[in-house]
């Protein structure tokens, strides 16, 4: 859990740099900025900053300007393809742009890139600390998203205090690669736990019952959280505007099972929501919300039918 007692990670009035300015860190950084800290933001689609400018962040021309300005940056890319183009990893300007930085990662990537990426930081005389979030962007909008951090110890240390204006929790996990992980084994159940309940309320609809007092059953019992409190009013009055996308619940199932072959574990319910959320994509609902896995299993049910 956060304790503010920990040594600050920034001194007053240091800037915060934070890259990335999408679905989730856009809202991220409007609670930094609305928190006092003094931000210099970057975005490969300009627009995206312009609500972090009116807030007071400085918005900055390019990534480079963001490391000149900023000793600790903050990332919150899509993927590691778009983590090493705006690092310029694999060229000389890598380690111009990361020595003596610290460079805290709050995206979701593969555990053994982020290993790769921390040795690669450190080797340039740079520091790195992995903070993946669990939670979509009602959540980040809300301040209520729960980051999980790897890294060595001090790092952790000085950059834990940064989080708070964005999270109601952080969690340590231990060494670079074990927050991911934990990433991951959180996602296998949000992905499988919404894949049940999207079929749920497919049986329920199908059976001729309410949704709405489906709604109210489930939100009355054992079963109720705030994933049902969301999801399920999407359901309803289908909803499918994005929260969390279905290509990037896809790629979770993808990288979760790819953990788990390393192992020799199996994972056969995420193996079957891999699947579902693979041809709610292929549907064209790639860009949606993760609820839309609910189409693939009207279509398999149509199938069903026609045979």
């Amino acid at each position: 859990m956060t304790n503010l007692s920990e040594r600050p990670g920034a001194a007053p009035g240091e800037e915060i740099g934070f890259v990335g300015l999408g679905v989730m860190g856009q809202p991220m950084a409007l609670n930094l900025a609305k928190a006092g800290t003094r931000l210099v933001v970057w975005n490969r689609s300009p627009a995206a900053a312009d609500p972090l400018r009116e807030a007071g962040a400085t918005v900055a021309v390019s990534v480079e300007e963001v490391f000149e300005r900023a000793r600790i940056v903050v990332l919150m890319l899509v993927n590691e393809m778009v983590l090493d183009a705006v690092l310029r990893r694999g060229t000389p300007d890598f380690a111009k742009l990361v020595a003596g930085h610290i460079v805290v990662s709050m995206g979701s990537n593969p555990p053994d890139y982020s290993r790769g990426l921390a040795a690669d930081i450190v080797a340039a005389g740079g520091r790195y600390v992995e903070a993946p979030v669990s939670g979509s962007r009602k959540p980040a909008e809300t301040a209520q998203l729960v980051a999980l951090l790897g890294g060595d110890a001090e790092t952790v240390a000085e950059v834990r205090p940064l989080l708070a204006p964005m999270c109601r929790e952080t969690i340590l996990c231990g060494p670079v690669g074990n927050a991911l992980l934990m990433k991951l084994a959180v996602n296998l159940y949000l992905c499988t736990t919404l894949a049940g309940l999207a079929e749920a309320s497919h049986f329920a609809e199908r059976n001729g019952l309410d949704l709405e007092t489906f709604q109210a059953a489930i939100d009355s019992g054992p079963m109720a959280s705030d994933l049902t409190r969301v999801k399920i009013p999407k359901l309803v009055a289908r909803d499918f505007s994005v929260q969390a996308a279905t290509a990037d619940a896809f790629n979770s199932t993808k990288l979760i099972a790819e953990a788990a072959r390393a192992v020799g574990t199996a994972s056969p319910v995420l193996d079957v929501c891999r699947i579902l959320y693979g041809e709610s994509a292929e549907l064209g609902n790639g860009r949606l919300d993760m609820v839309s896995v609910v189409a693939a299993i009207e279509a398999r049910t149509e199938a069903l039918r026609r045979h």
